[in-house]
């Protein structure tokens, strides 16, 4: 009898014919040859993740500023109306075109699509740090957003170079530098915007930086994200790419079939008979991504929220901080995660598996979500005590339920629908994303006008309503709406 931790082979996953020449091929000879764990992968694995995450949330600490120096709110209160939808743009932009990147990777390969992804993080993120109006800084986010699709094919790639025993591993990479570059961004931002006020003594206001206070954060991401792409000249791709003749069709089915086929089709690829059916009617895998979903739009209204909320004013019910302290905030929680991820998860997934680990998370946020706005009543030192030991905890948290989404969606598919299945996934995603930002912002708003409301007045409503968001998201996690893959099944 297996526990549902203690998984070995993935789901379907298919041996593949071995072909000289194939990119796919030479990876599984590699990992039959080298049982151990790929460290050389599993790097690029972690700088691309990081990579594409960094500029996600970079903005956060500095959008409340940049708002109000772009002049487009009229009233202090409705910054976090504005901000919303800058923060939403680019969520909007990946929610178009994650499908069409999950397309491409399963078509063409992994590496293309994740180096044009790096190279749009280079321009577009360098430009939204010159934005000089409301306008431009919305444009180029959606644009970076767009063009971004990263992340699906690097969770594909991550599972695809290592063997079945370090998948746990090899995905909680993904969630570890995708959590530490959702703390790391906003503490860059935090620390190097503004920086002619914050550091006067090396910019001055009338230089470059003075000019534009917000592009420093983007300039230091951007040459982070320039090394990546040169690194990844030397990533080796992981999908299969055998020649087709008119007897063998060993080339991936087009993932339209896997979308809008609503019967489920027989394969003969090769020698071997493959079963594909719709990823629609894959449940396993339909039903693991709406609760990443779920969990997504919290994560990202959380983030949004806890910027704006850190940052004003008391009387608002906020805790007065600067963005240089919300920054220190966010950088000791993403040194957490690192440490977490890498050396206290793999063991918490061994013993209690994917959905259980993600089901304590999930119970466990929800009395310190709980706890947040009664911060402002604290002063110093207790606050900043009080304040880096939950923010530790509730990213620790989410990260270990995000991760475990990563492992059931994998593990539902076989790896020619995997980009295509991590593209889908993306796309949900990307749109609660892209609606949680403006949401939040909107409830933000709304709850500074109404510090005197009966029910949970000010910003004890906005936690409210994310806690909210987590017990559902909590409560899916359980039959008869999960449907959890053969092998974290007991036997």
């Amino acid at each position: 009898m297996e526990e549902e931790g203690q998984s070995s082979a993935p789901l379907l996953e298919e041996k593949q014919p071995q072909t000289a020449g194939c990119p796919g091929c030479a990876v599984d000879r590699r990992k039959a040859a080298n049982p151990g764990i790929p460290y050389g992968s599993f790097i690029y694995v972690w700088i691309v993740t990081l990579c594409t995450a960094l500029p996600i949330s970079s903005l956060f600490p500095f959008l409340y500023f940049m708002i109000r120096d772009l002049n487009v709110a009229k009233r202090t209160e409705d910054i976090g109306f504005y901000a919303g939808f800058v923060g939403a743009s680019f969520m909007f932009g990946r929610c178009l075109t994650s499908t069409a990147w999950g397309i491409a990777a399963d078509r063409i390969g992994r590496k293309p699509v994740v180096m044009f992804g790096i190279f749009s993080v280079v321009v577009f993120n360098t430009l939204f740090g010159l934005s000089v109006n409301y306008w431009m800084a919305i444009a180029t986010r959606f644009l970076l957003g767009a063009l971004n699709g990263l992340l699906g094919p690097i969770k594909a790639y991550a599972i695809e170079v290592c063997r079945p025993e370090h998948e746990a591993l090899a995905l909680s990479l993904v969630s570890t530098a995708w959590g530490i570059g959702l703390i790391i961004g906003p503490a860059l931002g935090g620390y190097l915007a503004l920086p002619a006020e914050n550091f006067p003594n090396i910019f001055s206001p009338d230089s470059f930086f003075g000019r534009f206070p917000y592009f420093l954060p983007c300039l230091c991401t951007s040459v982070f994200a320039v090394v990546v792409l040169i690194s990844c000249i030397w990533m080796p791709e992981t999908l299969h790419k055998h020649k087709v003749s008119e007897n063998e069709n060993q080339s991936i089915e087009a993932l339209e079939a896997h979308l809008i086929d609503p019967k489920e089709k027989v394969e003969e690829s090769g020698s071997l008979g493959t079963k594909k059916k719709s990823l629609f009617k894959n449940w396993p895998l339909m039903s693991s991504i709406i609760i990443y979903c779920i969990f997504s739009f919290h994560d990202m209204a959380y983030t949004e929220v806890f910027s704006l909320w850190a940052e004003s004013d008391k009387k608002y019910g906020g805790l007065s901080l600067s963005s240089e302290d919300v920054g220190q905030v966010l950088a000791v929680t993403g040194a957490s995660l690192l440490v977490y991820q890498l050396f206290l998860y793999p063991r918490i997934n061994k013993v209690l598996g994917p959905t259980n680990s993600s089901r304590i998370a999930a119970i466990l946020c929800i009395p310190i979500l709980f706890a947040y706005p009664y911060m402002t009543y604290l002063s110093e030192p207790g606050l900043s005590i009080v304040l880096n030991i939950a923010s530790v905890i509730k990213n620790n948290l989410s990260v270990t339920i995000i991760t475990g989404t990563f492992i059931l969606q994998n593990n539902a598919v076989p790896q020619d629908q995997r980009g295509a299945a991590n593209g889908l996934s993306m796309t949900g995603m990307s749109f609660f994303k892209a609606v949680a930002p403006a949401g939040a912002g909107i409830v933000f708003s709304w709850a500074q006008k109404r510090q005197h409301g009966f029910f949970f007045p000010g910003d004890q409503m906005v936690f409210f309503l994310l806690n909210v968001i987590e017990l559902l998201g909590l409560i899916l996690t359980f039959k008869p709406f999960l449907a959890v893959p053969e092998q974290y099944n007991r036997n």
